[in-house]
């Protein structure tokens, strides 16, 4: 039913061959599209994501907003714009009480 089929990666332009025996693989996980991309482009990609995600958020470079506590006073800082309207908590305040230390 499968048959091997050359493709072209849309990051270095070479092409690769999309075997058979993957195609399978992809059919019964349910991926309905051809790779994009050659193997070795997609494990350089793995393990530049693996390294991005260092930080827990994914961001190397995040952007960040001085900000009160609601709770203590505290000057903390947030990865979002607060607006004012609502209160916002520096991360020992936010913890629920249970997990309080």
């Amino acid at each position: 039913m499968y048959h091997d089929r050359i493709l072209t990666c849309r990051d270095c332009g070479m092409e690769f061959v999309f075997s058979a025996a993957e195609q399978e693989f992809f059919a019964e996980k349910g991926y309905t599209n051809d790779p994009g991309r050659c193997p070795q482009c997609r494990a350089a990609r793995k393990n530049r994501g693996q390294r991005e995600f260092r930080n827990g958020f994914g961001r190397q470079n995040r952007q960040m907003y001085k900000a009160v506590c609601a709770a203590c006073g505290k000057s903390t800082e947030v990865p979002f714009r607060p607006s004012g309207d609502r209160p916002v908590y520096c991360k020992d305040c936010y913890r629920p009480p249970r997990l309080r230390v």
